[in-house]
Order: structure tokens, then sequence, then C-alpha cells
């Protein structure tokens, strides 16, 4: 099991280096693109739109993603988001930079999918998609940390090439790793369903089960979603409005403690064998979430929560809720169903839809750019934490009245039975 998470873990922080170092940078030497663009903020909408594209082009490839080719699809991936970075820096800031990370962005919204699959549909798919998990948050500030010291050196526009390259080699040996490991067990499947590549018929009918709990879930995740992009992608412009613009090491520091503390109430989950439990704590995990984001920002709107422990305090707040949904919820809810199908199906809708209200977002922002940062996510917060409130408790409603009774489907295979809903 460490060996699994260990290598999930470490292909994700490596990919990762293909695709947040660049906002780091805040390209202030660039021009308006078009005259009146800024350069930042549309570089990153594009690089996001071939994202979000690409969760949807995910929603079938990903369910119908076989084990046979899955290394050398998941090497081509990388190669091409990375050639995407090397015609950025060729380019700078002409007019054609936002289609290059257009283009980086677009592979790399499948690589999520394809390393899940290593690891769902086993009884300890909730601690190795915990460690994946948290290759993310600590990831996204790490890089961006190697990305501000590879600055002086590269220059803003070759840096997110240089530092992809400098992760391609580890990442080789993660997913050589990755190979090589075995795939659930009777035990497993007994516990977590069979899990198979989905047609299109399945897909339509595993979504007639779930019902409107799963469109609340989904509205869920896209807010959740939205903000966690928000202060992702503009953490310079962020923590330089907060007084920390010469601190590149705060990526990182800010990180640590929302990864560490993420990890707790996850492991907490891990321990539930009730697939049905196991739904309904993580239900309250997100509406416990959903609190400490609005209570964070209302402690910092009144001036009695600095700015560092806000952002930190957000962040935990945002992966509390956005780290099951992005893995571990799914392959439980399709447990608590049970029905044979893929998690990567249910991810994928739900990342389709979390990024193109990201797109949504940053457009609205593109159109009011006398907004600062800072006070743009302030507000997102509240809505966000207000209406994540809301969709957790409904979404638990709606879902649990739609779990089948133990009796309802006959056994996935004349071995396995549900044994564990």
């Amino acid at each position: 099991m460490l060996r699994a998470g260990l290598l999930a873990f470490g292909a994700y922080f490596c990919t990762y280096a293909f695709r947040k170092p660049f906002t780091a940078a805040e390209f202030s030497a660039a021009g308006a693109l078009f005259g009146v663009l800024d350069f930042k903020t549309t570089v990153v909408v594009a690089q996001v739109f071939g994202y979000a594209l690409s969760k949807f082009i995910g929603i079938r490839v990903i369910s119908e993603l076989s084990r046979v080719g899955r290394e050398r699809f998941f090497i081509a991936l990388i190669l091409c988001a990375e050639l995407a970075l090397v015609a950025f820096g060729l380019v700078g800031d002409h007019w054609s930079a936002p289609v290059w990370l257009f283009l980086n962005g677009l592979p790399l919204g499948l690589i999520w999918g394809v390393v899940f699959s290593y690891l769902e549909g086993r009884r300890t798919t909730e601690i190795l998609g915990a460690m994946l998990s948290v290759s993310f948050i600590v990831s996204s500030g790490a890089v961006k940390t190697v990305g501000s010291l590879l600055l002086g050196a590269t220059g803003a526009y070759w840096m997110p090439a240089v530092t992809g390259g400098l992760f391609f080699l580890p990442l080789l040996g993660c997913i050589y790793g990755l190979s090589r490991l075995p795939p659930p067990d009777r035990e497993d499947i007994a516990a977590r369903t069979l899990r198979k590549p989905m047609t299109r018929a399945e897909r339509r009918s595993l979504l007639r089960r779930l019902g409107p709990g799963l469109i609340a879930v989904l509205a869920l995740y896209v807010l959740i979603t939205t903000l966690r992009d928000i202060r992702d992608n503009f953490a310079a412009e962020l923590w330089a409005d907060l007084g920390y613009g010469d601190t590149p090491e705060i990526f990182t520091l800010a990180e640590l403690p929302v990864a560490l503390l993420t990890l707790l109430p996850l492991l907490i989950g891990y321990r539930i064998q009730s697939n049905r439990r196991a739904l309904r704590y993580y239900h309250g995990l997100f509406t416990g979430a959903a609190a400490l984001i609005l209570l964070a920002t209302v402690a910092f709107s009144l001036g009695v929560l600095a700015g560092g422990p806000w952002m930190v305090a957000i962040g935990l707040g945002l992966y509390l809720a956005y780290v099951p949904l992005n893995a571990i919820y799914f392959d439980r809810l399709i447990g608590a169903f049970r029905q044979a199908a893929t998690a990567g199906f249910l991810i994928y809708l739900a990342d389709a839809g979390g990024y193109a209200g990201s797109i949504v977002v940053l457009l609205l922002r593109l159109g009011a750019p006398e907004m600062g940062w800072l006070g743009f996510l302030t507000a997102l917060a509240y809505l966000v934490g207000a209406a994540t409130l809301a969709l957790s408790l409904y979404g638990w409603f709606a879902v649990s009245r739609r779990f089948p009774s133990t009796h309802a489907h006959p056994p996935l295979s004349p071995t396995l039975h549900p044994t564990t809903l």
C-alpha cells in the first residue's frame, strides 16, 4: 500500500511541474494582449480552458481507459504538455502565447484519471487517494517555489519549460513503478465493487440511479473548484497584496499545514468500512469545510484574522472538500450503489463542470480589471462558503434516499457478495 501511494504521489507531484510554475510569475513587463487584455489573466484562462475541455473529453476517455497502453498514453500526454511550454518560451508575450498555454492544459487534464485508475476499487483506495491528493496540495506550492527561484536565470517565459524538464526523469520512474502494481484482488472487488471500462449505456444508467443528489454534489464541486483555482492561479498576486511579495518560499510554507491537516480526516474516513456511513461522514466534512471558509473570511474581514492565517484557513476548508470529491467520494459512491463502473467517469464529470465554472469566473474578472484579486477572492469565499453549506446538506438527503437495499441487485459474480454497503 505504501509503495502504491508513494508512486502515485510522486507521479502527480511531478505532473504539476508541467502545469503550475508559470503562475509564480506576474508577467508585469508583458504588454496587454490585443491592447486590452491583461496578459497573466488571459494565459491563465487559456490554460484552464484547455484543462476544462480535457475534462469533458475525459468523461469518455477515462471511463473507457484500459490497463493496456496506460503508460504510453501517460508519457505521450506529458511530452505534449512540455512541448507546448517550450513553444510558450519561444513566443514570449506574442499574441499566440495563450494558444500554447491552452495546448499545455489540454493533455494535462487527463492525467489525474490515468493515475487514479491505478488506485481505485481497492480496500485501501481511501488512504491511497489521500496520499495522491496531498500531492497536488504540496506540489502546487513547491513547483511555484522552484519556478520563482529559476526566474532570475531563465526569465518568466522559459521558466515553465525548464521547471517541467527538471521533473521529467523522476516522473518516468514513477510511471514505471505504477505499471508494476498488481490489480485489485477478490477481496477488493467484494468491498468496493468491480471496476471496469464503461459503455455509454452504463454511464447513463449510473447517472439515472444517482439522480438529483449527484447534481447537488457536482454543483458543490464546481464552487469549490472555482474558489480553489482563483486562490491557486493568482497566489503570487494575493500573497503580494498581503505583504509577502518578496518571500518565494511562502508558496510552499502556506500549503504544508494545509496538506498535513487535510490528511487526518481522510485517515478517519479510511477506517470506516461501510460505504454508506463513509458517504455520510464526507458530507459532514463538506459542511464543516464550508463553515470554516465562512468563519475565516468573516474574521479576516473584521480584522480579527491576519492575511496569512486566513489564506491557510480557507485553503484548509477548500481542500477538506476538494480532496475527497476529487477521488475518494466517488469511489465510495459507486461502492454504495453496487454498480460495476469506474470512479474516473464521475470524477471527470465533476471536473468538467468545475473547470467550466472557473473559466466563467475568470472571464467575469477580466471584465472588472479594477477589482483587486484580494477583494475578489474575499467576495468569492463568502459566496462559495454559503452555497456549499446548503448543497452539502441537500446532497446527502437526496443521495441517501436512493441507496439500494442490500438485496436489490444480484451479486457481481458467483463468489462476490455486496457485504460492505
